[in-house]
Order: structure tokens, then C-alpha cells, then sequence
């Protein structure tokens, strides 16, 4: 279906992402079949591939109630504690108005405008620019943002990335990343068990209990084959679990930059602390599943293939294309950097250097300057700090 309009796109993005996470279902279900597969080799060796992949259906069919509880009850302790344990790897606090009155207003405010409820606020102590929000139901949402963000963006910016984690909240895309975070966990955590338990056990494909010369057909190549199909199986398993985080959080980046500037009707503000933000959003203590809900993931894969968010370049590009906004361009080094680089390759100009000091630029008008550097003072000047 063809979208029109900014509604319409988040309509349509959901549709698409409940697909996705469907999906995500079906590779438990993979991950269950890859297992069962696996468990027949170590139970049974010398026969054919059929009879293992025989086997493992059956097992797969008998084992779905049992992984459907598993992953649902996995879902239930993320559906209740996945903010505290968040905020025990961030050290997110919650604030109150008269401890943060600048951001609790300016959160207030937007919530007022557009009738929604006001989330938890929180502000987790680091130097790192970025922000992110929680929660799976009303009552748990929240808007974390770091220290940095909050000394280093002026109101309008802080506005505008606040916008932008409402609008993650509007849209839905909390519950939805959150949920495919916990489903991802799930594929991750048994692909490592299965080869945990399976090459830690020292696989022998070789001799085994006597068995039907039918069964025995193929002979111990079949059992190679069952093991090769079920570690493709569960390698296919994590990247398509990894892919679908990824495509959740890509196209719901640009979404929630328009949402922001929806909400603040400043372009301009959402592309300047994106700018801001860029390359200065790492949190060292934070998961990859955090750093997949923060404003800007400057966490990389293999050639950009498995980045989690879209460039801030596309992102700007984009609010200058659809939102009317400007780009000043990437910003300079952080400050840091930018002192170190300063100071071992600008020139040096005053008593310590070698090189005579710029002239005084010209007053406006043609007038010469009135504060002529250096003043003119009568006598010699032995040394730079004056008369001896």
C-alpha cells in the first residue's frame, strides 16, 4: 500500500513492523527445529539425513507448546522489569520538576500540546550526547536523556529531541523495539546454548548403537549433513533476528524526526542537535539493545550493513527535504579534540614566538583602529612584560 503523508507512513510502518515481528516468532520456531536436528545426531548416529530430518519434525512439533510458554514468559519478566534493569546498566534516575524545572517543563509542555500523558522523566549522568526512550504500557513510559546533552544543547535543541522520544512513544515504537529486542534475546541466547552444549561435548559421528540396515543408510555422512544444516539453520536464525532490530530501528528514525518537528514546528532544532549529537552519543556502560533506542547509535557493523540507525547525514537531508529545514553542516571536533589539534598545528603568535603578532584589523568606516596593538610607549621595552 502506497503512503501518503506523514499519518499515513506511521501506519503503514506498523503494519510492516508487526510482519517483522511475526518473523521474529518463526525463527524461535527455526531455532527449535535447528535444536531438535542437533539432539537427534547426538542421540542417533550412522543414518541417513532424511530419518534426522524426520525426527526433528517430529520433535519441533512436540517441543512448539513448550518454546511458545518459554518465549511468552520471557516476554512477561521483560514486560516488568525491563526498566529496572535498564536503569541498573544506564544508572537513569528519576527527576523531578524542581530538579530539573527547564526539562520538566519543556517535556510538560509538549505533552499538554498534543494530550498525551507525561512519561517518567530521567537523566542518567555522562558526558555522552544522546537520549532514549522506555516502557511497554502508560504507566512505565519514560524519557531518559544524559547530563551532556543537557550542558551542551540550548532549549530549542532539547526541545526537539524530546519531541523526538515522544513521538517514539506516540508511534509506538517503544513497545515494538523493546518486544523485538526481548525476541532477538531469545534466538541469541539459545543459538549460543545449542553450540555451547554441541561442540563442548566433543561429537563423534562414528560407531554408535546397531540399528536397521534402512536406518543405516548414508552412513555417518548423513549425521555431517544434519549438523551442517542445523548450524546454517541457527547462523540464519541470528542475522534475520539482527536484521529485523535493524530495520525496526532504522525506519522509525526518520518518523520520529518528523513526529519532532511536528510536535515543535522547528526544523531547524532537530537538525542542529542532530548535529550536535552526532559521533558524541556513545554510552560506554550501555548494551546494544540500548544503544538501539537512543537518538543517535554511533555503533557500527561491517561496511554500515548492520547499523542500527541511519546517518545523521540522511537524517538531515531528509528535514531539509520534507521539512524545510537548514543544515549548518557537521559541527567541529569536540572540544577535547579540537584543543589538541589546535595546539600542535596553529601558529603561535605573541612574546613566545618567533613570529611577529597579526596587526589589528581596521576599524569599520576606514578609521584607523582606536586601540592600536601594540600602545605606543615612550623608551625601550627590554623584555614582553615591560620596562625593567
Amino acid at each position: 500500500m502506497a503512503a501518503y503523508g506523514l499519518y499515513t507512513h506511521i501506519a503503514s510502518n506498523k503494519m510492516r513492523s508487526m510482519l517483522l515481528l511475526a518473523g521474529l516468532f518463526v525463527l524461535v520456531y527455526v531455532m527449535v527445529f535447528a535444536g531438535a536436528l542437533l539432539a537427534e545426531v547426538l542421540r542417533h548416529s550412522n543414518r541417513a539425513v532424511d530419518y534426522y530430518l524426520n525426527a526433528a519434525w517430529r520433535d519441533m512439533y512436540a517441543a512448539i507448546p513448550i518454546a511458545t510458554i518459554g518465549a511468552v514468559v520471557w516476554i512477561i519478566v521483560a514486560y516488568f522489569f525491563h526498566q529496572k534493569i535498564i536503569d541498573m546498566v544506564t544508572g537513569g534516575r528519576d527527576v523531578t520538576r524542581a530538579e530539573q524545572p527547564r526539562l520538566y517543563n519543556q517535556l510538560e509542555n509538549l505533552c499538554i500540546s498534543r494530550g498525551i500523558p507525561m512519561p517518567k522523566l530521567k537523566v542518567m549522568d555522562s558526558p555522552a550526547l544522546n537520549a532514549f526512550a522506555t516502557g511497554l504500557n502508560p504507566r512505565q513510559y519514560a524519557i531518559t536523556v544524559t547530563s551532556g546533552l543537557l550542558n551542551n544543547l540550548d532549549d530549542a535543541e532539547v526541545e526537539a529531541v524530546l519531541g523526538h522520544e515522544l513521538t517514539h512513544i506516540r508511534n509506538g515504537d517503544v513497545q515494538l523495539m523493546v518486544v523485538a529486542v526481548i525476541i532477538a534475546g531469545v534466538v541469541g541466547f539459545f543459538g549460543e546454548l545449542f553450540f555451547r552444549i554441541f561442540f563442548n561435548n566433543g561429537i563423534r559421528f562414528g560407531g554408535g548403537r546397531s540399528s536397521s540396515d534402512s536406518d543405516r543408510k548414508g552412513g555417518g555422512g548423513g549425521a555431517i549433513f544434519a549438523v551442517l544444516i542445523a548450524v546454517a539453520l541457527i547462523a540464519l536464525a541470528w542475522i534475520m533476528s539482527q536484521v529485523v532490530r535493524f530495520a525496526l530501528s532504522r525506519s522509525r528514525e526518520f518518523l520520529a524526526d518528523a513526529g519532532s518537528v511536528e510536535l515543535t514546528k522547528n526544523p531547524d532544532a532537530m537538525i542542529s542537535a542532530l548535529r550536535k549529537i552526532e559521533n558524541r552519543g556513545e554510552l560506554p556502560g550501555a548494551t546494544s539493545a540500548v544503544m538501539e533506542m537512543c537518538v543517535d547509535n554511533p555503533r557500527e557493523g561491517f561496511a554500515d550493513l548492520f547499523a542500527t540507525h541511519p546517518s545523521v547525514d540522511a537524517r538531515v537531508k531528509a528535514l531539509v527535504k520534507f521539512a524545510g529545514g537548514h543544515d549548518p553542516g557537521p559541527l567541529a571536533l569536540p572540544e577535547d579534540e579540537a584543543t589538541a589539534e589546535d595546539t600542535t598545528d596553529a601558529p603561535t603568535h605573541g612574546p613566545w614566538s618567533d613570529e611577529p603578532a597579526a596587526p589589528a584589523p581596521p576599524a569599520p568606516g576606514g578609521q584607523s583602529n582606536p586601540l592600536p596593538n601594540p600602545l605606543p610607549i615612550p623608551g625601550p621595552i627590554p623584555g614582553p612584560w615591560g620596562r625593567h
